[in-house]
């Protein structure tokens, strides 16, 4: 993990995304480029379901965390790449465990069969002297992917109160200006 202070760290006050701040479903497919059909399948078959607040019936709204939208983007991903729904959710299941620093850390491999973890150049040795095709997803990279539009969303608190306005990125500031300009 980049530490406080280096050019291009995802979390330059050296926090973590607020546990309680989240993006509504409609929010979430578009930041994480999925439809709201996938979406809504992969929370209630418990694929990704949303962290901070689930739906409670008709009219209730799911509150997705940046970690829930991170994992959304990286199934979306894996799905692209052939990768079996079986497959993707242990993968899931085992990216659920880590904590959002730890998972900029990561790159995922597969061969369309299976998930590989990397979290050192010694890893990817060892996965490619197979010889078997590999792909990558570095988890950091749709991290910053998130982080750059994530901002130009609306968050709520899901204890009421109010959302920290975060100061945008550089590239949503240009892709701001782009749009006004």
């Amino acid at each position: 993990m980049r530490v406080a202070g280096e050019q291009g760290e995802l979390f330059p006050d050296a926090s973590v995304p607020d546990e309680l701040v989240g993006y509504r479903g409609p929010a979430a497919c578009q930041i994480a480029g999925i439809t709201y059909r996938q979406l809504d399948y992969w929370a209630r078959t418990k694929l990704v379901a949303p962290s901070i607040r689930t739906a409670q019936g008709s009219g209730s709204q799911r509150l997705y965390s940046f970690k829930d939208i991170l994992v959304l983007k990286i199934v979306k991903r894996l799905l692209d790449a052939g990768v079996s729904l079986q497959n993707i959710r242990s993968a899931v299941a085992h990216l659920r465990e880590r904590g959002v620093r730890d998972l900029a850390t990561v790159t995922l491999f597969s061969d369309g069969a299976t998930v590989y973890e990397c979290t050192s150049p010694e890893e990817i040795v060892d996965l490619l002297q197979g010889g078997q095709g590999v792909f990558g997803i570095a988890v950091s990279g749709a991290m910053q992917e998130i982080s750059g539009t994530i901002h130009e969303f609306p968050a709520e608190r899901a204890d009421g109160g109010e959302v920290e306005q975060q100061i945008p990125d550089e590239l949503s500031q240009r892709r701001s200006a782009r749009r006004t300009g």
